[in-house]
């Protein structure tokens, strides 16, 4: 059976039962059609509209749905341009906002709460997962503990939930110490409050969700269930360790079960809670994604999953690409429904109003709004995360202040080719020459380089001074260092299935070490788009018949994001994590009076 949720007034510890089953403000108003809100909807309506200070129970009732996604254990505020969010002004020109920082979230979250009594407050997985050092050096509990202080009701899972297995997924959402590091505090790790949901996440053994796949909200004669999925792909994007002994199921045949479920059981307003999402035709959070026609402002797989959903879900909060967007799509009925996305890292947070007409126990779709907010850092800090910071920072700063290298300038990691993704390559390949002097070159995961190095100090180490805990920011994920052998002709695929195959509509492009060149005609389609005549290596054509050793991270090794030649490498040397050449790479290479300056990235031409 589901887990209910009890009344929320007042707000209170919710010990969530055990629910693993294996595993031991400018806004942007998203109005769902021209219809007018239900006259008694209104009634006692506070002054952002939602319901809760009328005497006695009306017919419709406005309920609140705060949602956000993708935090990454983001405490502090993040760096650079981790840290920012683009808004488009009245007139068509675009500002960026300073934004994020779970002091200032608590904050929001908790001023748009006040005079909403129907109020919840529910997540699109990674939560946790590639977290700063705050956070991940203690293997995510400081998260969990935020988020707990945050009232956050209900999360899905997201792929990243999983990159330390399900064992531990177990613990974060039940607690307990650490299995080999034990407790990092006087008191044991309590575990979240809130469930995890995971309904296209099976056990392989039992054929049984490894989590709950739905939770149910109650209060006063409301009723709004939950069904938590992330994407099917995630065994692509996590490492084969991670999701062991698991099955990931197809989107939207799993809501549309588990949405007969509830229905079955009487629950007729259903969000579903998706870790997939979309790519918006703007970098502005407030862009209007409906202009000219619904949902016409954003692509990628949440369209086709959104346009197939049972009309029996009523909204749909997604996440994984850290894009920002409200839009409406219709269900496949032809009506509206909602569908949107905080980008990350906690800068944004979507209010949507959901109003519940207690007579069929349904959402009225017609007065659905939806708006997502930026998590500005100019209002008070809550002083209860701030002391959570404080506690932890307390105990992280021996190893994170300790300093690794230096900087000229701020070392990016946007672009096709990023600065920063060439200076991980190459310190890579100079890791491996070290362990194998007949290593050639490295190749890097863009989603692996997780934020900036940014030239400003982050506390005080001084300007330009790269310390363990930004490094660690930078490259979360514990990878090891790995070598192997791949024939000319595999490494010509590789860089191949950059775009084509599962990288065609979205495609990942490697990082490369330097001696690596090739051009990249996006002009062209599918694996036609790597000129193959182009790729050299220290000017050399690539011979289809000759060896080449490659270094990669562990992840990429074993054939990770849609890579799965590089799974076939032959001789493997496994060496040490990613951090640490990283770190001797920056150790090696600067000095507070020769600082490391941001690399060209002029390896790869690209033809648009």
């Amino acid at each position: 059976m589901p887990a209910t949720a009890q009344s929320h007034q007042p707000r209170r510890r919710r010990r969530t039962s055990r629910l693993l089953v294996a595993a031991a403000t400018v806004v942007t108003a998203g109005a769902l059609a021209a219809a007018a809100l239900p006259a008694s909807a209104s009634t006692g309506a506070d002054a952002r509209g939602h319901g809760g200070h009328g005497k006695g129970h009306g017919r419709y009732q406005d309920v609140q749905l705060l949602s956000f996604n993708d935090l990454h254990g983001n405490l502090e505020p993040p760096a650079g341009s981790s840290g920012r969010v683009t808004e488009v002004q009245p007139d068509g020109t675009t500002k960026t906002i300073d934004a994020g920082g779970i002091e200032y979230l608590a904050t929001h979250l908790r001023e748009a709460r006040k005079g909403s009594r129907y109020s919840i407050t529910a997540a699109g997985g990674d939560m946790v997962g590639a977290s700063p050092l705050l956070s991940g050096l203690f293997h995510d509990e400081p998260a969990i503990e935020a988020l707990n202080k945050l009232d956050l009701d209900v999360t899905s899972v997201g792929n990243h939930e999983f990159d330390e297995g399900a064992r531990e997924l177990a613990r974060l959402q039940n607690g307990g110490c650490h299995p080999t590091e034990g407790c990092y505090t006087d008191k044991e790790f309590e575990g979240a409050d809130f469930p995890y949901l995971a309904a296209n996440v099976l056990d392989e053994k039992t054929g049984k969700p490894l989590l709950k796949p739905y939770w149910v909200w109650k209060q006063r004669g409301v009723k709004v269930g939950f069904i938590g999925v992330t994407l099917e792909g995630t065994p692509n994007i996590v490492s084969a360790e991670g999701v062991k002994g698991l099955q990931f199921k197809d989107e939207v045949e799993t809501i549309n079960k588990y949405a007969k479920e509830l229905q079955r059981q009487g629950v007729k307003s259903i969000v579903a809670l998706i870790h997939e999402g979309g790519f918006p035709a703007s970098s502005s959070y407030n862009y209007d994604c409906d202009s000219p026609g619904a949902g016409d402002g954003i692509s990628g797989p949440i369209v086709d999953i959104a346009k197939n959903i049972t009309p029996q879900v009523d909204a749909l909060v997604t996440g994984h690409t850290h894009n920002a967007y409200v839009c409406t799509i219709p269900d496949p009925a032809g009506n509206p429904r909602m569908v949107t996305s905080a980008s990350s890292f906690g800068r944004l947070y979507t209010d949507t109003t959901l109003t519940y007409d207690r007579a069929t126990g349904d959402i009225a779709r017609t007065s659905v709004k939806s708006a997502n907010h930026v998590v500005t850092r100019d209002v008070p800090k809550a002083p209860d995360m701030t002391r959570l910071i404080d506690r932890w920072s307390t105990l992280a700063a021996p190893i994170g202040n300790r300093p690794i290298g230096y900087v000229s300038a701020d070392i990016d990691r946007n672009g096709t080719e990023s600065p920063l993704g060439d200076l991980i390559a190459d310190a890579q390949f100079a890791y491996g020459r070290t362990q194998d002097p007949e290593t050639d070159l490295a190749l890097m995961n863009p989603g692996g380089i997780r934020a900036p190095l940014t030239y400003a100090a982050s506390g005080a180490e001084g300007d330009g001074v790269v310390t363990y805990a930004e490094g660690f920011t930078v490259q979360p994920f514990a990878n090891t260092v790995n070598l192997r052998d791949y024939t000319g002709a595999q490494l010509i695929q590789v860089l191949k299935e950059q775009v084509s195959g599962p990288n065609e509509a979205s495609p990942k492009i490697l990082q490369v070490s330097s001696g690596l060149t090739y051009t990249l005609d996006l002009t062209k389609s599918g694996a036609d788009r790597v000129v193959t005549d182009s790729i050299r290596l220290n000017g050399a054509p690539i011979d289809p018949t000759a060896t080449y050793r490659v270094a990669s991270n562990s992840f990429l090794a074993g054939g990770g994001d849609g890579f799965t030649t590089l799974g076939e490498g032959t001789n493997e040397l496994v060496g040490a994590d990613d951090l640490a050449a990283f770190e001797q790479y920056l150790t090696a290479n600067s000095s507070a009076t020769d600082p490391i300056t941001p690399p060209a990235a002029d390896r790869i031409t690209v033809v648009q």
